[in-house]
């Protein structure tokens, strides 16, 4: 069995896991990459669930010992990426990894897969939309919703860098045109 790996990014905002929540239901193929990261965790979150939390010193030890895919040092100390044994644990099930990731990591991860990857980029309908999606999450002050949208400006550069491009503007149809692409890949031998 050809060991086959999805990706999907997006600028934040843009829906990519709304999308990603979908694709695991409908597609029982498939079974989510958790993603190790160096940030503290959050009051709702599991480890080993929404992230593999470990210390700085803790990543960039295993970074040293050749245990990551990819990883990237988002901002200074604030690591995140895909531990190989995460990869191991989901194909030891039969199943592909769905990746829910920011540009730089999809770009690697997309490098390290090659044609055994399918890398889908989520386009949000604008800037405007986005900006709109993200002040009704109510989660951003100026500052951090300011520096979102400069990020997302700057990704939405690299969306050629993906095998296909899907516009979320309906999040049904969005969805419906991942599992399409998504199934199509599967299928191919």
């Amino acid at each position: 069995m050809t060991r086959k790996a999805i990706i999907i990014c997006a600028p934040s905002g843009a829906g990519k896991t709304s999308i990603v929540r979908h694709l695991l239901s409908v597609l029982p193929r498939l079974s989510f990459s958790v993603s190790a990261c160096s940030r503290q965790q959050r009051e709702n979150e599991i480890n080993a669930k929404d992230y593999y939390f470990l210390t700085a010193d803790e990543f960039r030890s295993r970074i040293n010992h050749g245990d990551f895919v990819e990883w990237e040092e988002v901002y200074p100390g604030s690591y995140y990426g895909t531990l190989k044994s995460e990869l191991e644990r989901i194909w030891k099930d039969g199943k592909s990894p769905v990746f829910d990731v920011d540009v730089k990591g999809g770009i690697s991860l997309k490098t390290y897969f090659g044609s055994n990857a399918l890398a889908i980029y989520i386009k949000p309908p604008s800037i405007e939309a986005l900006e709109s999606r993200l002040r009704k999450r109510g989660t951003e002050t100026e500052e951090t919703l300011r520096k979102r949208l400069e990020r997302a400006e700057f990704e939405l550069g690299f969306a050629n860098n993906f095998d296909i491009a899907i516009i979320n503007e309906s999040l049904e149809q969005a969805c419906s045109d991942s599992v399409d692409a998504i199934t199509q890949f599967l299928n191919q031998q």
